[in-house]
């Protein structure tokens, strides 16, 4: 993804607010830390969940530049073809957004669903480090890399502004993230928003949603959880994916693409894990092997 994001920023003209730079420096190294500390104080729990930490914030800053990078080089829009596509599955966004502008309880669950996402990950990270289960949290965290890489790099070949809608037409509603992004997301195609806050990275992927990817991703994680998470964390993840049109400003074919993603990355992560635990395991046996041959 590093490579990617260089190359896809090379001759763009992008630049860094230097005193931006300064709280993700020192969150990666606070958790950079914590993997030292864990490691060498044999404290595999605390390794496994600073690991998962530094893993996704280096994804975020990379995955949000690159994405950055993608959409400032990207060809036309899709949104006729993802708004068609919506009305051949018989959704009429419109009578959707009147409904949901009547019903201000659910409006704020929705609301909270989807801006949970973070908090998801974090939810997810802690209970799976804390429980023991390193394993099954690596294939969470290599997923959820996977599936996001993926969505960043069709979204550079696929863009869209979004499922837009005026939130002054409503009175409950509040503004999307597409909405609120449309005109960075100009500007990075006209070439006027260069200079990157990364204290304010937003999320622009339109297709496939990664807030449809992720959430499937983090329940399949915890579906051996002990208690009421074993219930709330698909529970919620399907609030979350519900929502996602409405408060992301995604499209119905957004959300049905970043589910579709959500299955084979956790495939691909798993035999990615599988094979890199099994390499290690042979390495160690051939060390093994070796000292009983200079024990001989």
């Amino acid at each position: 993804m590093a490579a990617a994001c260089l190359l896809a920023c090379l001759g763009l003209g992008f630049r860094v607010r230097a005193v931006t730079a300064i709280v993700p420096a020192v969150a990666l190294s606070l958790l950079g830390a914590g993997m030292i500390v864990g490691a060498r104080g044999h404290r595999p729990r605390l390794h496994a969940g600073a690991s998962a930490f530094l893993q996704m914030t280096l994804f975020t800053l990379l995955g949000v530049v690159l994405a950055y990078a993608l959409a400032a080089r990207a060809g036309p829009l899709w949104d006729e073809a993802f708004a068609a596509a919506d009305h051949r599955l018989g959704l009429d966004w419109p009578t959707v957004f009147a409904a949901a502008d009547k019903a201000p309880a659910a409006l704020w669950l929705g609301g909270f669903a989807y801006h949970s996402l973070t908090l998801q990950m974090i939810v997810c990270i802690v209970v799976l480090s804390a429980a023991g289960q390193a394993h099954r949290l690596t294939v969470a965290v290599t997923a959820a890399i996977l599936g996001g890489f993926a969505t960043i790099l069709i979204s550079g070949v696929m863009p869209a502004m979004g499922n837009l809608f005026d939130p002054a037409a409503y009175h409950r509603l509040w503004p999307s993230i597409a909405w609120m992004e449309r005109d960075m997301i100009a500007g990075l195609r006209d070439g006027s928003y260069r200079t990157l806050d990364l204290t304010q990275l937003m999320g622009i992927v339109s297709f496939p949603s990664y807030h449809a990817t992720l959430p499937v991703i983090l329940a399949w994680a915890q579906r051996d959880a002990r208690g009421w998470r074993r219930v709330v964390a698909p529970l919620w993840a399907g609030v979350t994916i519900v929502a996602t049109p409405v408060f992301g400003g995604h499209y119905g074919v957004d959300v049905l693409g970043g589910l579709a993603m959500a299955p084979p990355a956790i495939a691909a992560a798993t035999l990615m894990v599988r094979g890199r635990r099994g390499t290690i395991s042979g390495r160690r046996q051939v060390t093994r092997l070796g000292a009983c041959d200079d024990v001989v």
